[in-house]
């Protein structure tokens, strides 16, 4: 009995291990896979095409983000080794402890053979049971025989499923220690392009620096660009509120009074959190949401109210979900843009080369409502990707499933 509830101990407890190893384990390689695979995206989407002429600030830029890629890389792919190293140990020391154990119970097992080839005769058999003083203990030593014969094959099917799980637990072993040895190589490799990414943007950064002053006004120009674009989107989205609460009689001015079809609408936008699908079909978030430290000029900050995120050239742009077109508009300076509205959400997609919808049109979800700008000098495509709750920014990211 003790046995028996020792194995499935064991049993529960290597399950247990081996599920919690794989849960984390299985999060840490899709997390490298999709570091890897957008690593493999910057390169083409960024770095394919050497003849296309970019300013020097551009090219800082785009490496800063592949550099910010491989760092992330590289620390995911170390902790899913360490993991790896820390589940090798355990399994070792409980391989150690079982093969003992399993030495143990062969020993057991073994004398009990011993003693039940000694008494096996059917006259010894019959001589224990005959030099009863009674029937009841005739009785309860032929129990205790019948017990005994099933206790030993009960022991052999312990010892062959003992054997068999570590058996599973070696081979376990010998995977896990395979794939930590890829890892380590694959870590050595992306160090090594990490090294000399540093040294060619360093090198960029050292040049550009000669001219700091230059420099220092071109990031300042772009970030006056970016603000005086968000602010127009904003009070885009203020006066569409403003009209839409004339119409429908509401007082508030900072958020929409919304039909019964557009709050079920907002509701089934907020319930998709998370789960929404990207503005395009391929594409990698090169510049993020919020105030952020500029990669070159480490004293200077940007700020975007959404994400830029980097597509092949004239890529399709769709609405991340149902709604309606609540503005196409065009800023002097900029390429145009569509605004969409699902209850008091509104989402907005700029820097378009065609618009393919007008104001007003109801919009299904992955719906194509454009193609993206690819810039004729540096043959960089770039959507802007913005999500207002009413006319507060929120980070896209946390609305875009795996952004």
């Amino acid at each position: 009995m003790f046995l028996k509830k020792s194995l499935s101990i064991f049993l529960f407890l290597l399950l247990a291990i081996a599920w919690g190893q794989d849960n984390r384990q299985a999060k840490l390689e899709a997390q490298r896979k999709q570091l890897r695979a957008e690593i493999k995206q910057i390169n083409t989407l960024l770095f394919t095409n050497k003849k296309q002429k970019k300013n020097a600030l551009t090219e800082i830029e785009d490496l800063a983000v592949k550099i910010g890629l491989r760092q992330r890389l590289i620390k995911v792919t170390n902790e899913e080794a360490n993991r790896l190293t820390q589940q090798i140990s355990v399994n070792q020391r409980t391989i150690t402890r079982q093969e003992k154990e399993l030495k143990d119970l062969k020993a057991d097992y073994a004398e009990m053979i011993r003693y039940a080839y000694a008494s096996k005769s059917a006259k010894s058999r019959l001589m224990f049971l005959f030099s009863s003083e009674s029937f009841l203990q005739a009785y309860k030593r032929f129990q205790y025989l019948k017990q005994y014969a099933a206790f030993r094959k009960k022991q052999g099917l312990m010892i062959a499923e003992k054997t068999k799980a570590l058996e599973a637990l070696n081979v376990s072993l010998a995977i896990q220690k395979q794939k930590k040895d890829t890892l380590i190589k694959e870590n050595r490799i992306a160090q090594n392009e990490l090294t000399g990414e540093r040294l060619e943007q360093k090198e960029r950064i050292t040049a550009l620096k000669k001219n700091e002053r230059s420099l220092s006004r071109q990031i300042q120009k772009k970030q006056r660009q970016i603000a005086a674009f968000d602010k127009e989107i904003q009070r885009l989205i203020r006066a569409a509120i403003t009209a839409s609460n004339k119409a429908a009689a509401g007082k508030n001015k900072a958020v929409f009074t919304l039909t019964p079809e557009a709050q079920l609408i907002g509701k089934n936008f907020t319930a998709n959190k998370g789960k929404l699908p990207w503005p395009v079909e391929q594409g990698v978030v090169t510049l993020g949401f919020g105030t952020q430290t500029h990669p070159v000029v480490k004293t200077t900050k940007i700020q975007s109210n959404g994400v830029t995120i980097a597509t092949p050239g004239n890529a399709k742009v769709r609405s991340v979900f149902k709604g309606k077109v609540m503005q196409v508009f065009s800023f002097k300076g900029s390429n145009p843009g569509v605004l969409i509205q699902h209850g008091n959400y509104i989402t907005s997609y700029s820097n378009l080369a065609v618009v393919y919808v007008k104001k007003g049109e109801t919009i299904d979800a992955k719906q194509a409502i454009g193609e993206v700008f690819t810039h004729p000098t540096s043959g960089k495509s770039e959507l802007k990707f913005s999500v207002f709750q009413n006319t507060t920014p929120v980070n896209p990211k946390s609305w875009v499933y795996r952004m």
